[in-house]
């Protein structure tokens, strides 16, 4: 919900001036600015938390919940948040923690085969690509793909030709920009289940997460709890 409330608050144009540039617009752009901070947040948000885990088994526990976690958001089709936990989930602080790895059953070691399949990123993240096209919305897509594909589109191709404007060019902008609106066409409705701690405490949590944002440290203390074997 709080990710779809970050999406939603983001103006169209705001893509449009982070790809052409925000200085030729002189426009402020933080709704796009802070929902991209919080793709980074949610990914060294799951490092963090198991790499602070000094206990074998709650480590592990904590890795099979972040995998069920993944398969939620994927369920939801908020796939930014999707994207951002199995991004975590590879990073190298994380993967090399072989004897955490070791004690997932062999169900999640499946699913997680499945997220890495569906992330990709070969033959232009054709995986997802094919995926997506597929679903209705309301959706949260993978953001930094649009961005990727938006800055492709403008930096490959001249915005004027023969001081006349290149409209394909323009017309391929604004596909991305029909995408974006369609995602968002639909409200959430996401019924929000019954949970056993404070609600206001829940969503403080989700709004403020606490997270290492220094890849050194959190490589340091991966190899603290798993020292590499000689």
């Amino acid at each position: 919900m709080r990710d779809w409330d970050l999406f939603g608050a983001i103006h169209e144009y705001e893509f449009l001036y982070q790809v052409f540039g925000r200085d030729h617009f002189g426009e402020v752009m933080c709704n796009l600015d802070v929902f991209l901070r919080r793709f980074n947040e949610i990914q060294y948000w799951v490092v963090s938390e198991i790499c602070l885990t000094n206990t074998l088994s709650k480590r592990a526990q904590l890795l099979r919940k972040f995998i069920k976690l993944g398969a939620y958001c994927r369920e939801q089709q908020n796939l930014n948040a999707f994207f951002a936990i199995v991004i975590g989930l590879s990073n190298v602080a994380i993967s090399r923690l072989t004897q955490t790895w070791e004690r997932l059953s062999s169900r999640f070691r499946k699913m997680y085969t499945e997220f890495e399949i569906l992330i990709d990123p070969s033959k232009n993240h054709r995986s997802y690509r094919l995926y997506v096209a597929k679903l209705q919305p309301p959706i949260l897509p993978f953001t930094p793909l649009l961005m990727k594909d938006m800055t492709f589109t403008h930096e490959g191709n001249r915005s004027s030709l023969d001081s006349l404007i290149n409209f394909e060019k323009m017309h391929m902008l604004a596909q991305t920009l029909r995408t974006i609106r369609y995602c968002r066409s639909r409200p959430l409705g996401l019924e929000v289940p019954q949970v056993p701690k404070n609600e206001t405490e829940i969503r403080d949590y989700v709004r403020n997460l606490q997270v290492v944002d220094n890849q050194r440290r959190l490589l340091a203390l991966s190899q603290r709890l798993e020292p590499k074997r000689p």
